[in-house]
């Protein structure tokens, strides 16, 4: 049993990179390969996105998912003006609904950059159980906030988090 429980614990450091600065543990985005709508590869650590960047758990199945990041589409435009904040909007729908993903998206006019995880590697590597679930990351690749689950008004808690991190 301690074999299997130090197995784990492995894996699960390797997966999740957990780095200290200044005394204080920090969580780092992972390197893990997705996919993005056209079907070209991504790898999440290397995205080179510059400002504060927003990882949205989301699935077609998702209600309230598509509920946060609809509401957010309303004020992303201004978001990104005053913070230079991007949203990467991360399906975990399966092989058998992502390919709806893209026909939602569209629908919606998102201008998220929206990412496959139809595996769930990148979901695992960051510790998701379910979603929606929403980090905000910094430049340095740190988590600085997560949330899980969505009510009206998490997105102006959201906001005021990206605003501290952009100096706003």
């Amino acid at each position: 049993m301690k074999k299997i429980a130090f197995l784990f614990l492995s894996l699960s450091l390797s997966l999740f990179t957990i780095a200290q600065e200044d005394g204080v543990f920090v969580k780092k985005i992972p390197s893990v390969k997705l996919v993005d709508m056209d079907g070209k590869p991504v790898n999440t650590a290397e995205l080179g996105l510059k400002g504060p960047v927003v990882f949205s758990f989301w699935a077609l199945w998702c209600s309230p998912c598509k509920r946060e990041l609809n509401t957010i589409h309303e004020m992303y435009e201004t978001w990104q003006e005053e913070t230079g904040v991007t949203v990467v909007a991360v399906s975990i729908d399966d092989e058998k609904t992502k390919s709806q993903v893209p026909v939602y998206v569209d629908g919606k006019g998102w201008e998220y950059l929206v990412l496959l995880d139809p595996n769930g590697d990148f979901k695992r590597a960051m510790g998701v159980n379910n979603v929606p679930h929403t980090f905000l990351v910094d430049t340095n690749g740190n988590v600085v906030y997560s949330h899980n689950s969505y009510a009206p008004g998490d997105e102006d808690k959201l906001y005021e988090e990206i605003k501290k991190l952009a100096g706003k």
